[in-house]
């Protein structure tokens, strides 16, 4: 009785993990922009970690074109797009940002989009 009553239970389970991956796969396809998957991951240096003097440096062996560090509830804290894109970019905070985790997203040239968190530390 017991094992019947887990197999049933499974298969809903199962049924459902599926009914609510299909769901979201067709939610997350409205309104959203594309980007090519990157096919060799980027080399991304950003330094120094944590973040100190409200500025950090990014290193790519891409051109960097677009730069935006969003705090975790998604608003802009730095926003930036480059006419000529570089290799080697250095990010210097108007408002210094507060304690916490950020998320830097990098547009590069060819068209990919590479995201990385970084840990900031507060100002002395």
């Amino acid at each position: 009785m017991k094992r019947s009553l887990l197999f049933i239970l499974g298969i809903l389970f199962a049924l459902n993990l599926s009914a609510q991956k299909d769901s979201v796969i067709a939610a997350s396809n409205q309104g959203r922009k594309e980007y090519l998957r990157e096919t060799t991951p980027a080399k991304i240096n950003i330094y120094p970690v944590p973040v100190r003097n409200n500025s950090f440096t990014i290193k790519s062996d891409r051109e960097i074109s677009f730069v935006r560090i969003t705090n975790m509830i998604g608003q802009d804290v730095y926003r930036e797009k480059f006419n000529n894109p570089d290799y080697t970019l250095k990010v210097v905070f108007d408002n210094p940002p507060i304690r916490g985790i950020y998320l830097v997203t990098m547009l590069f040239g060819d068209g990919t989009r590479v995201v990385r968190k970084i840990m900031v530390e507060g100002s002395e």
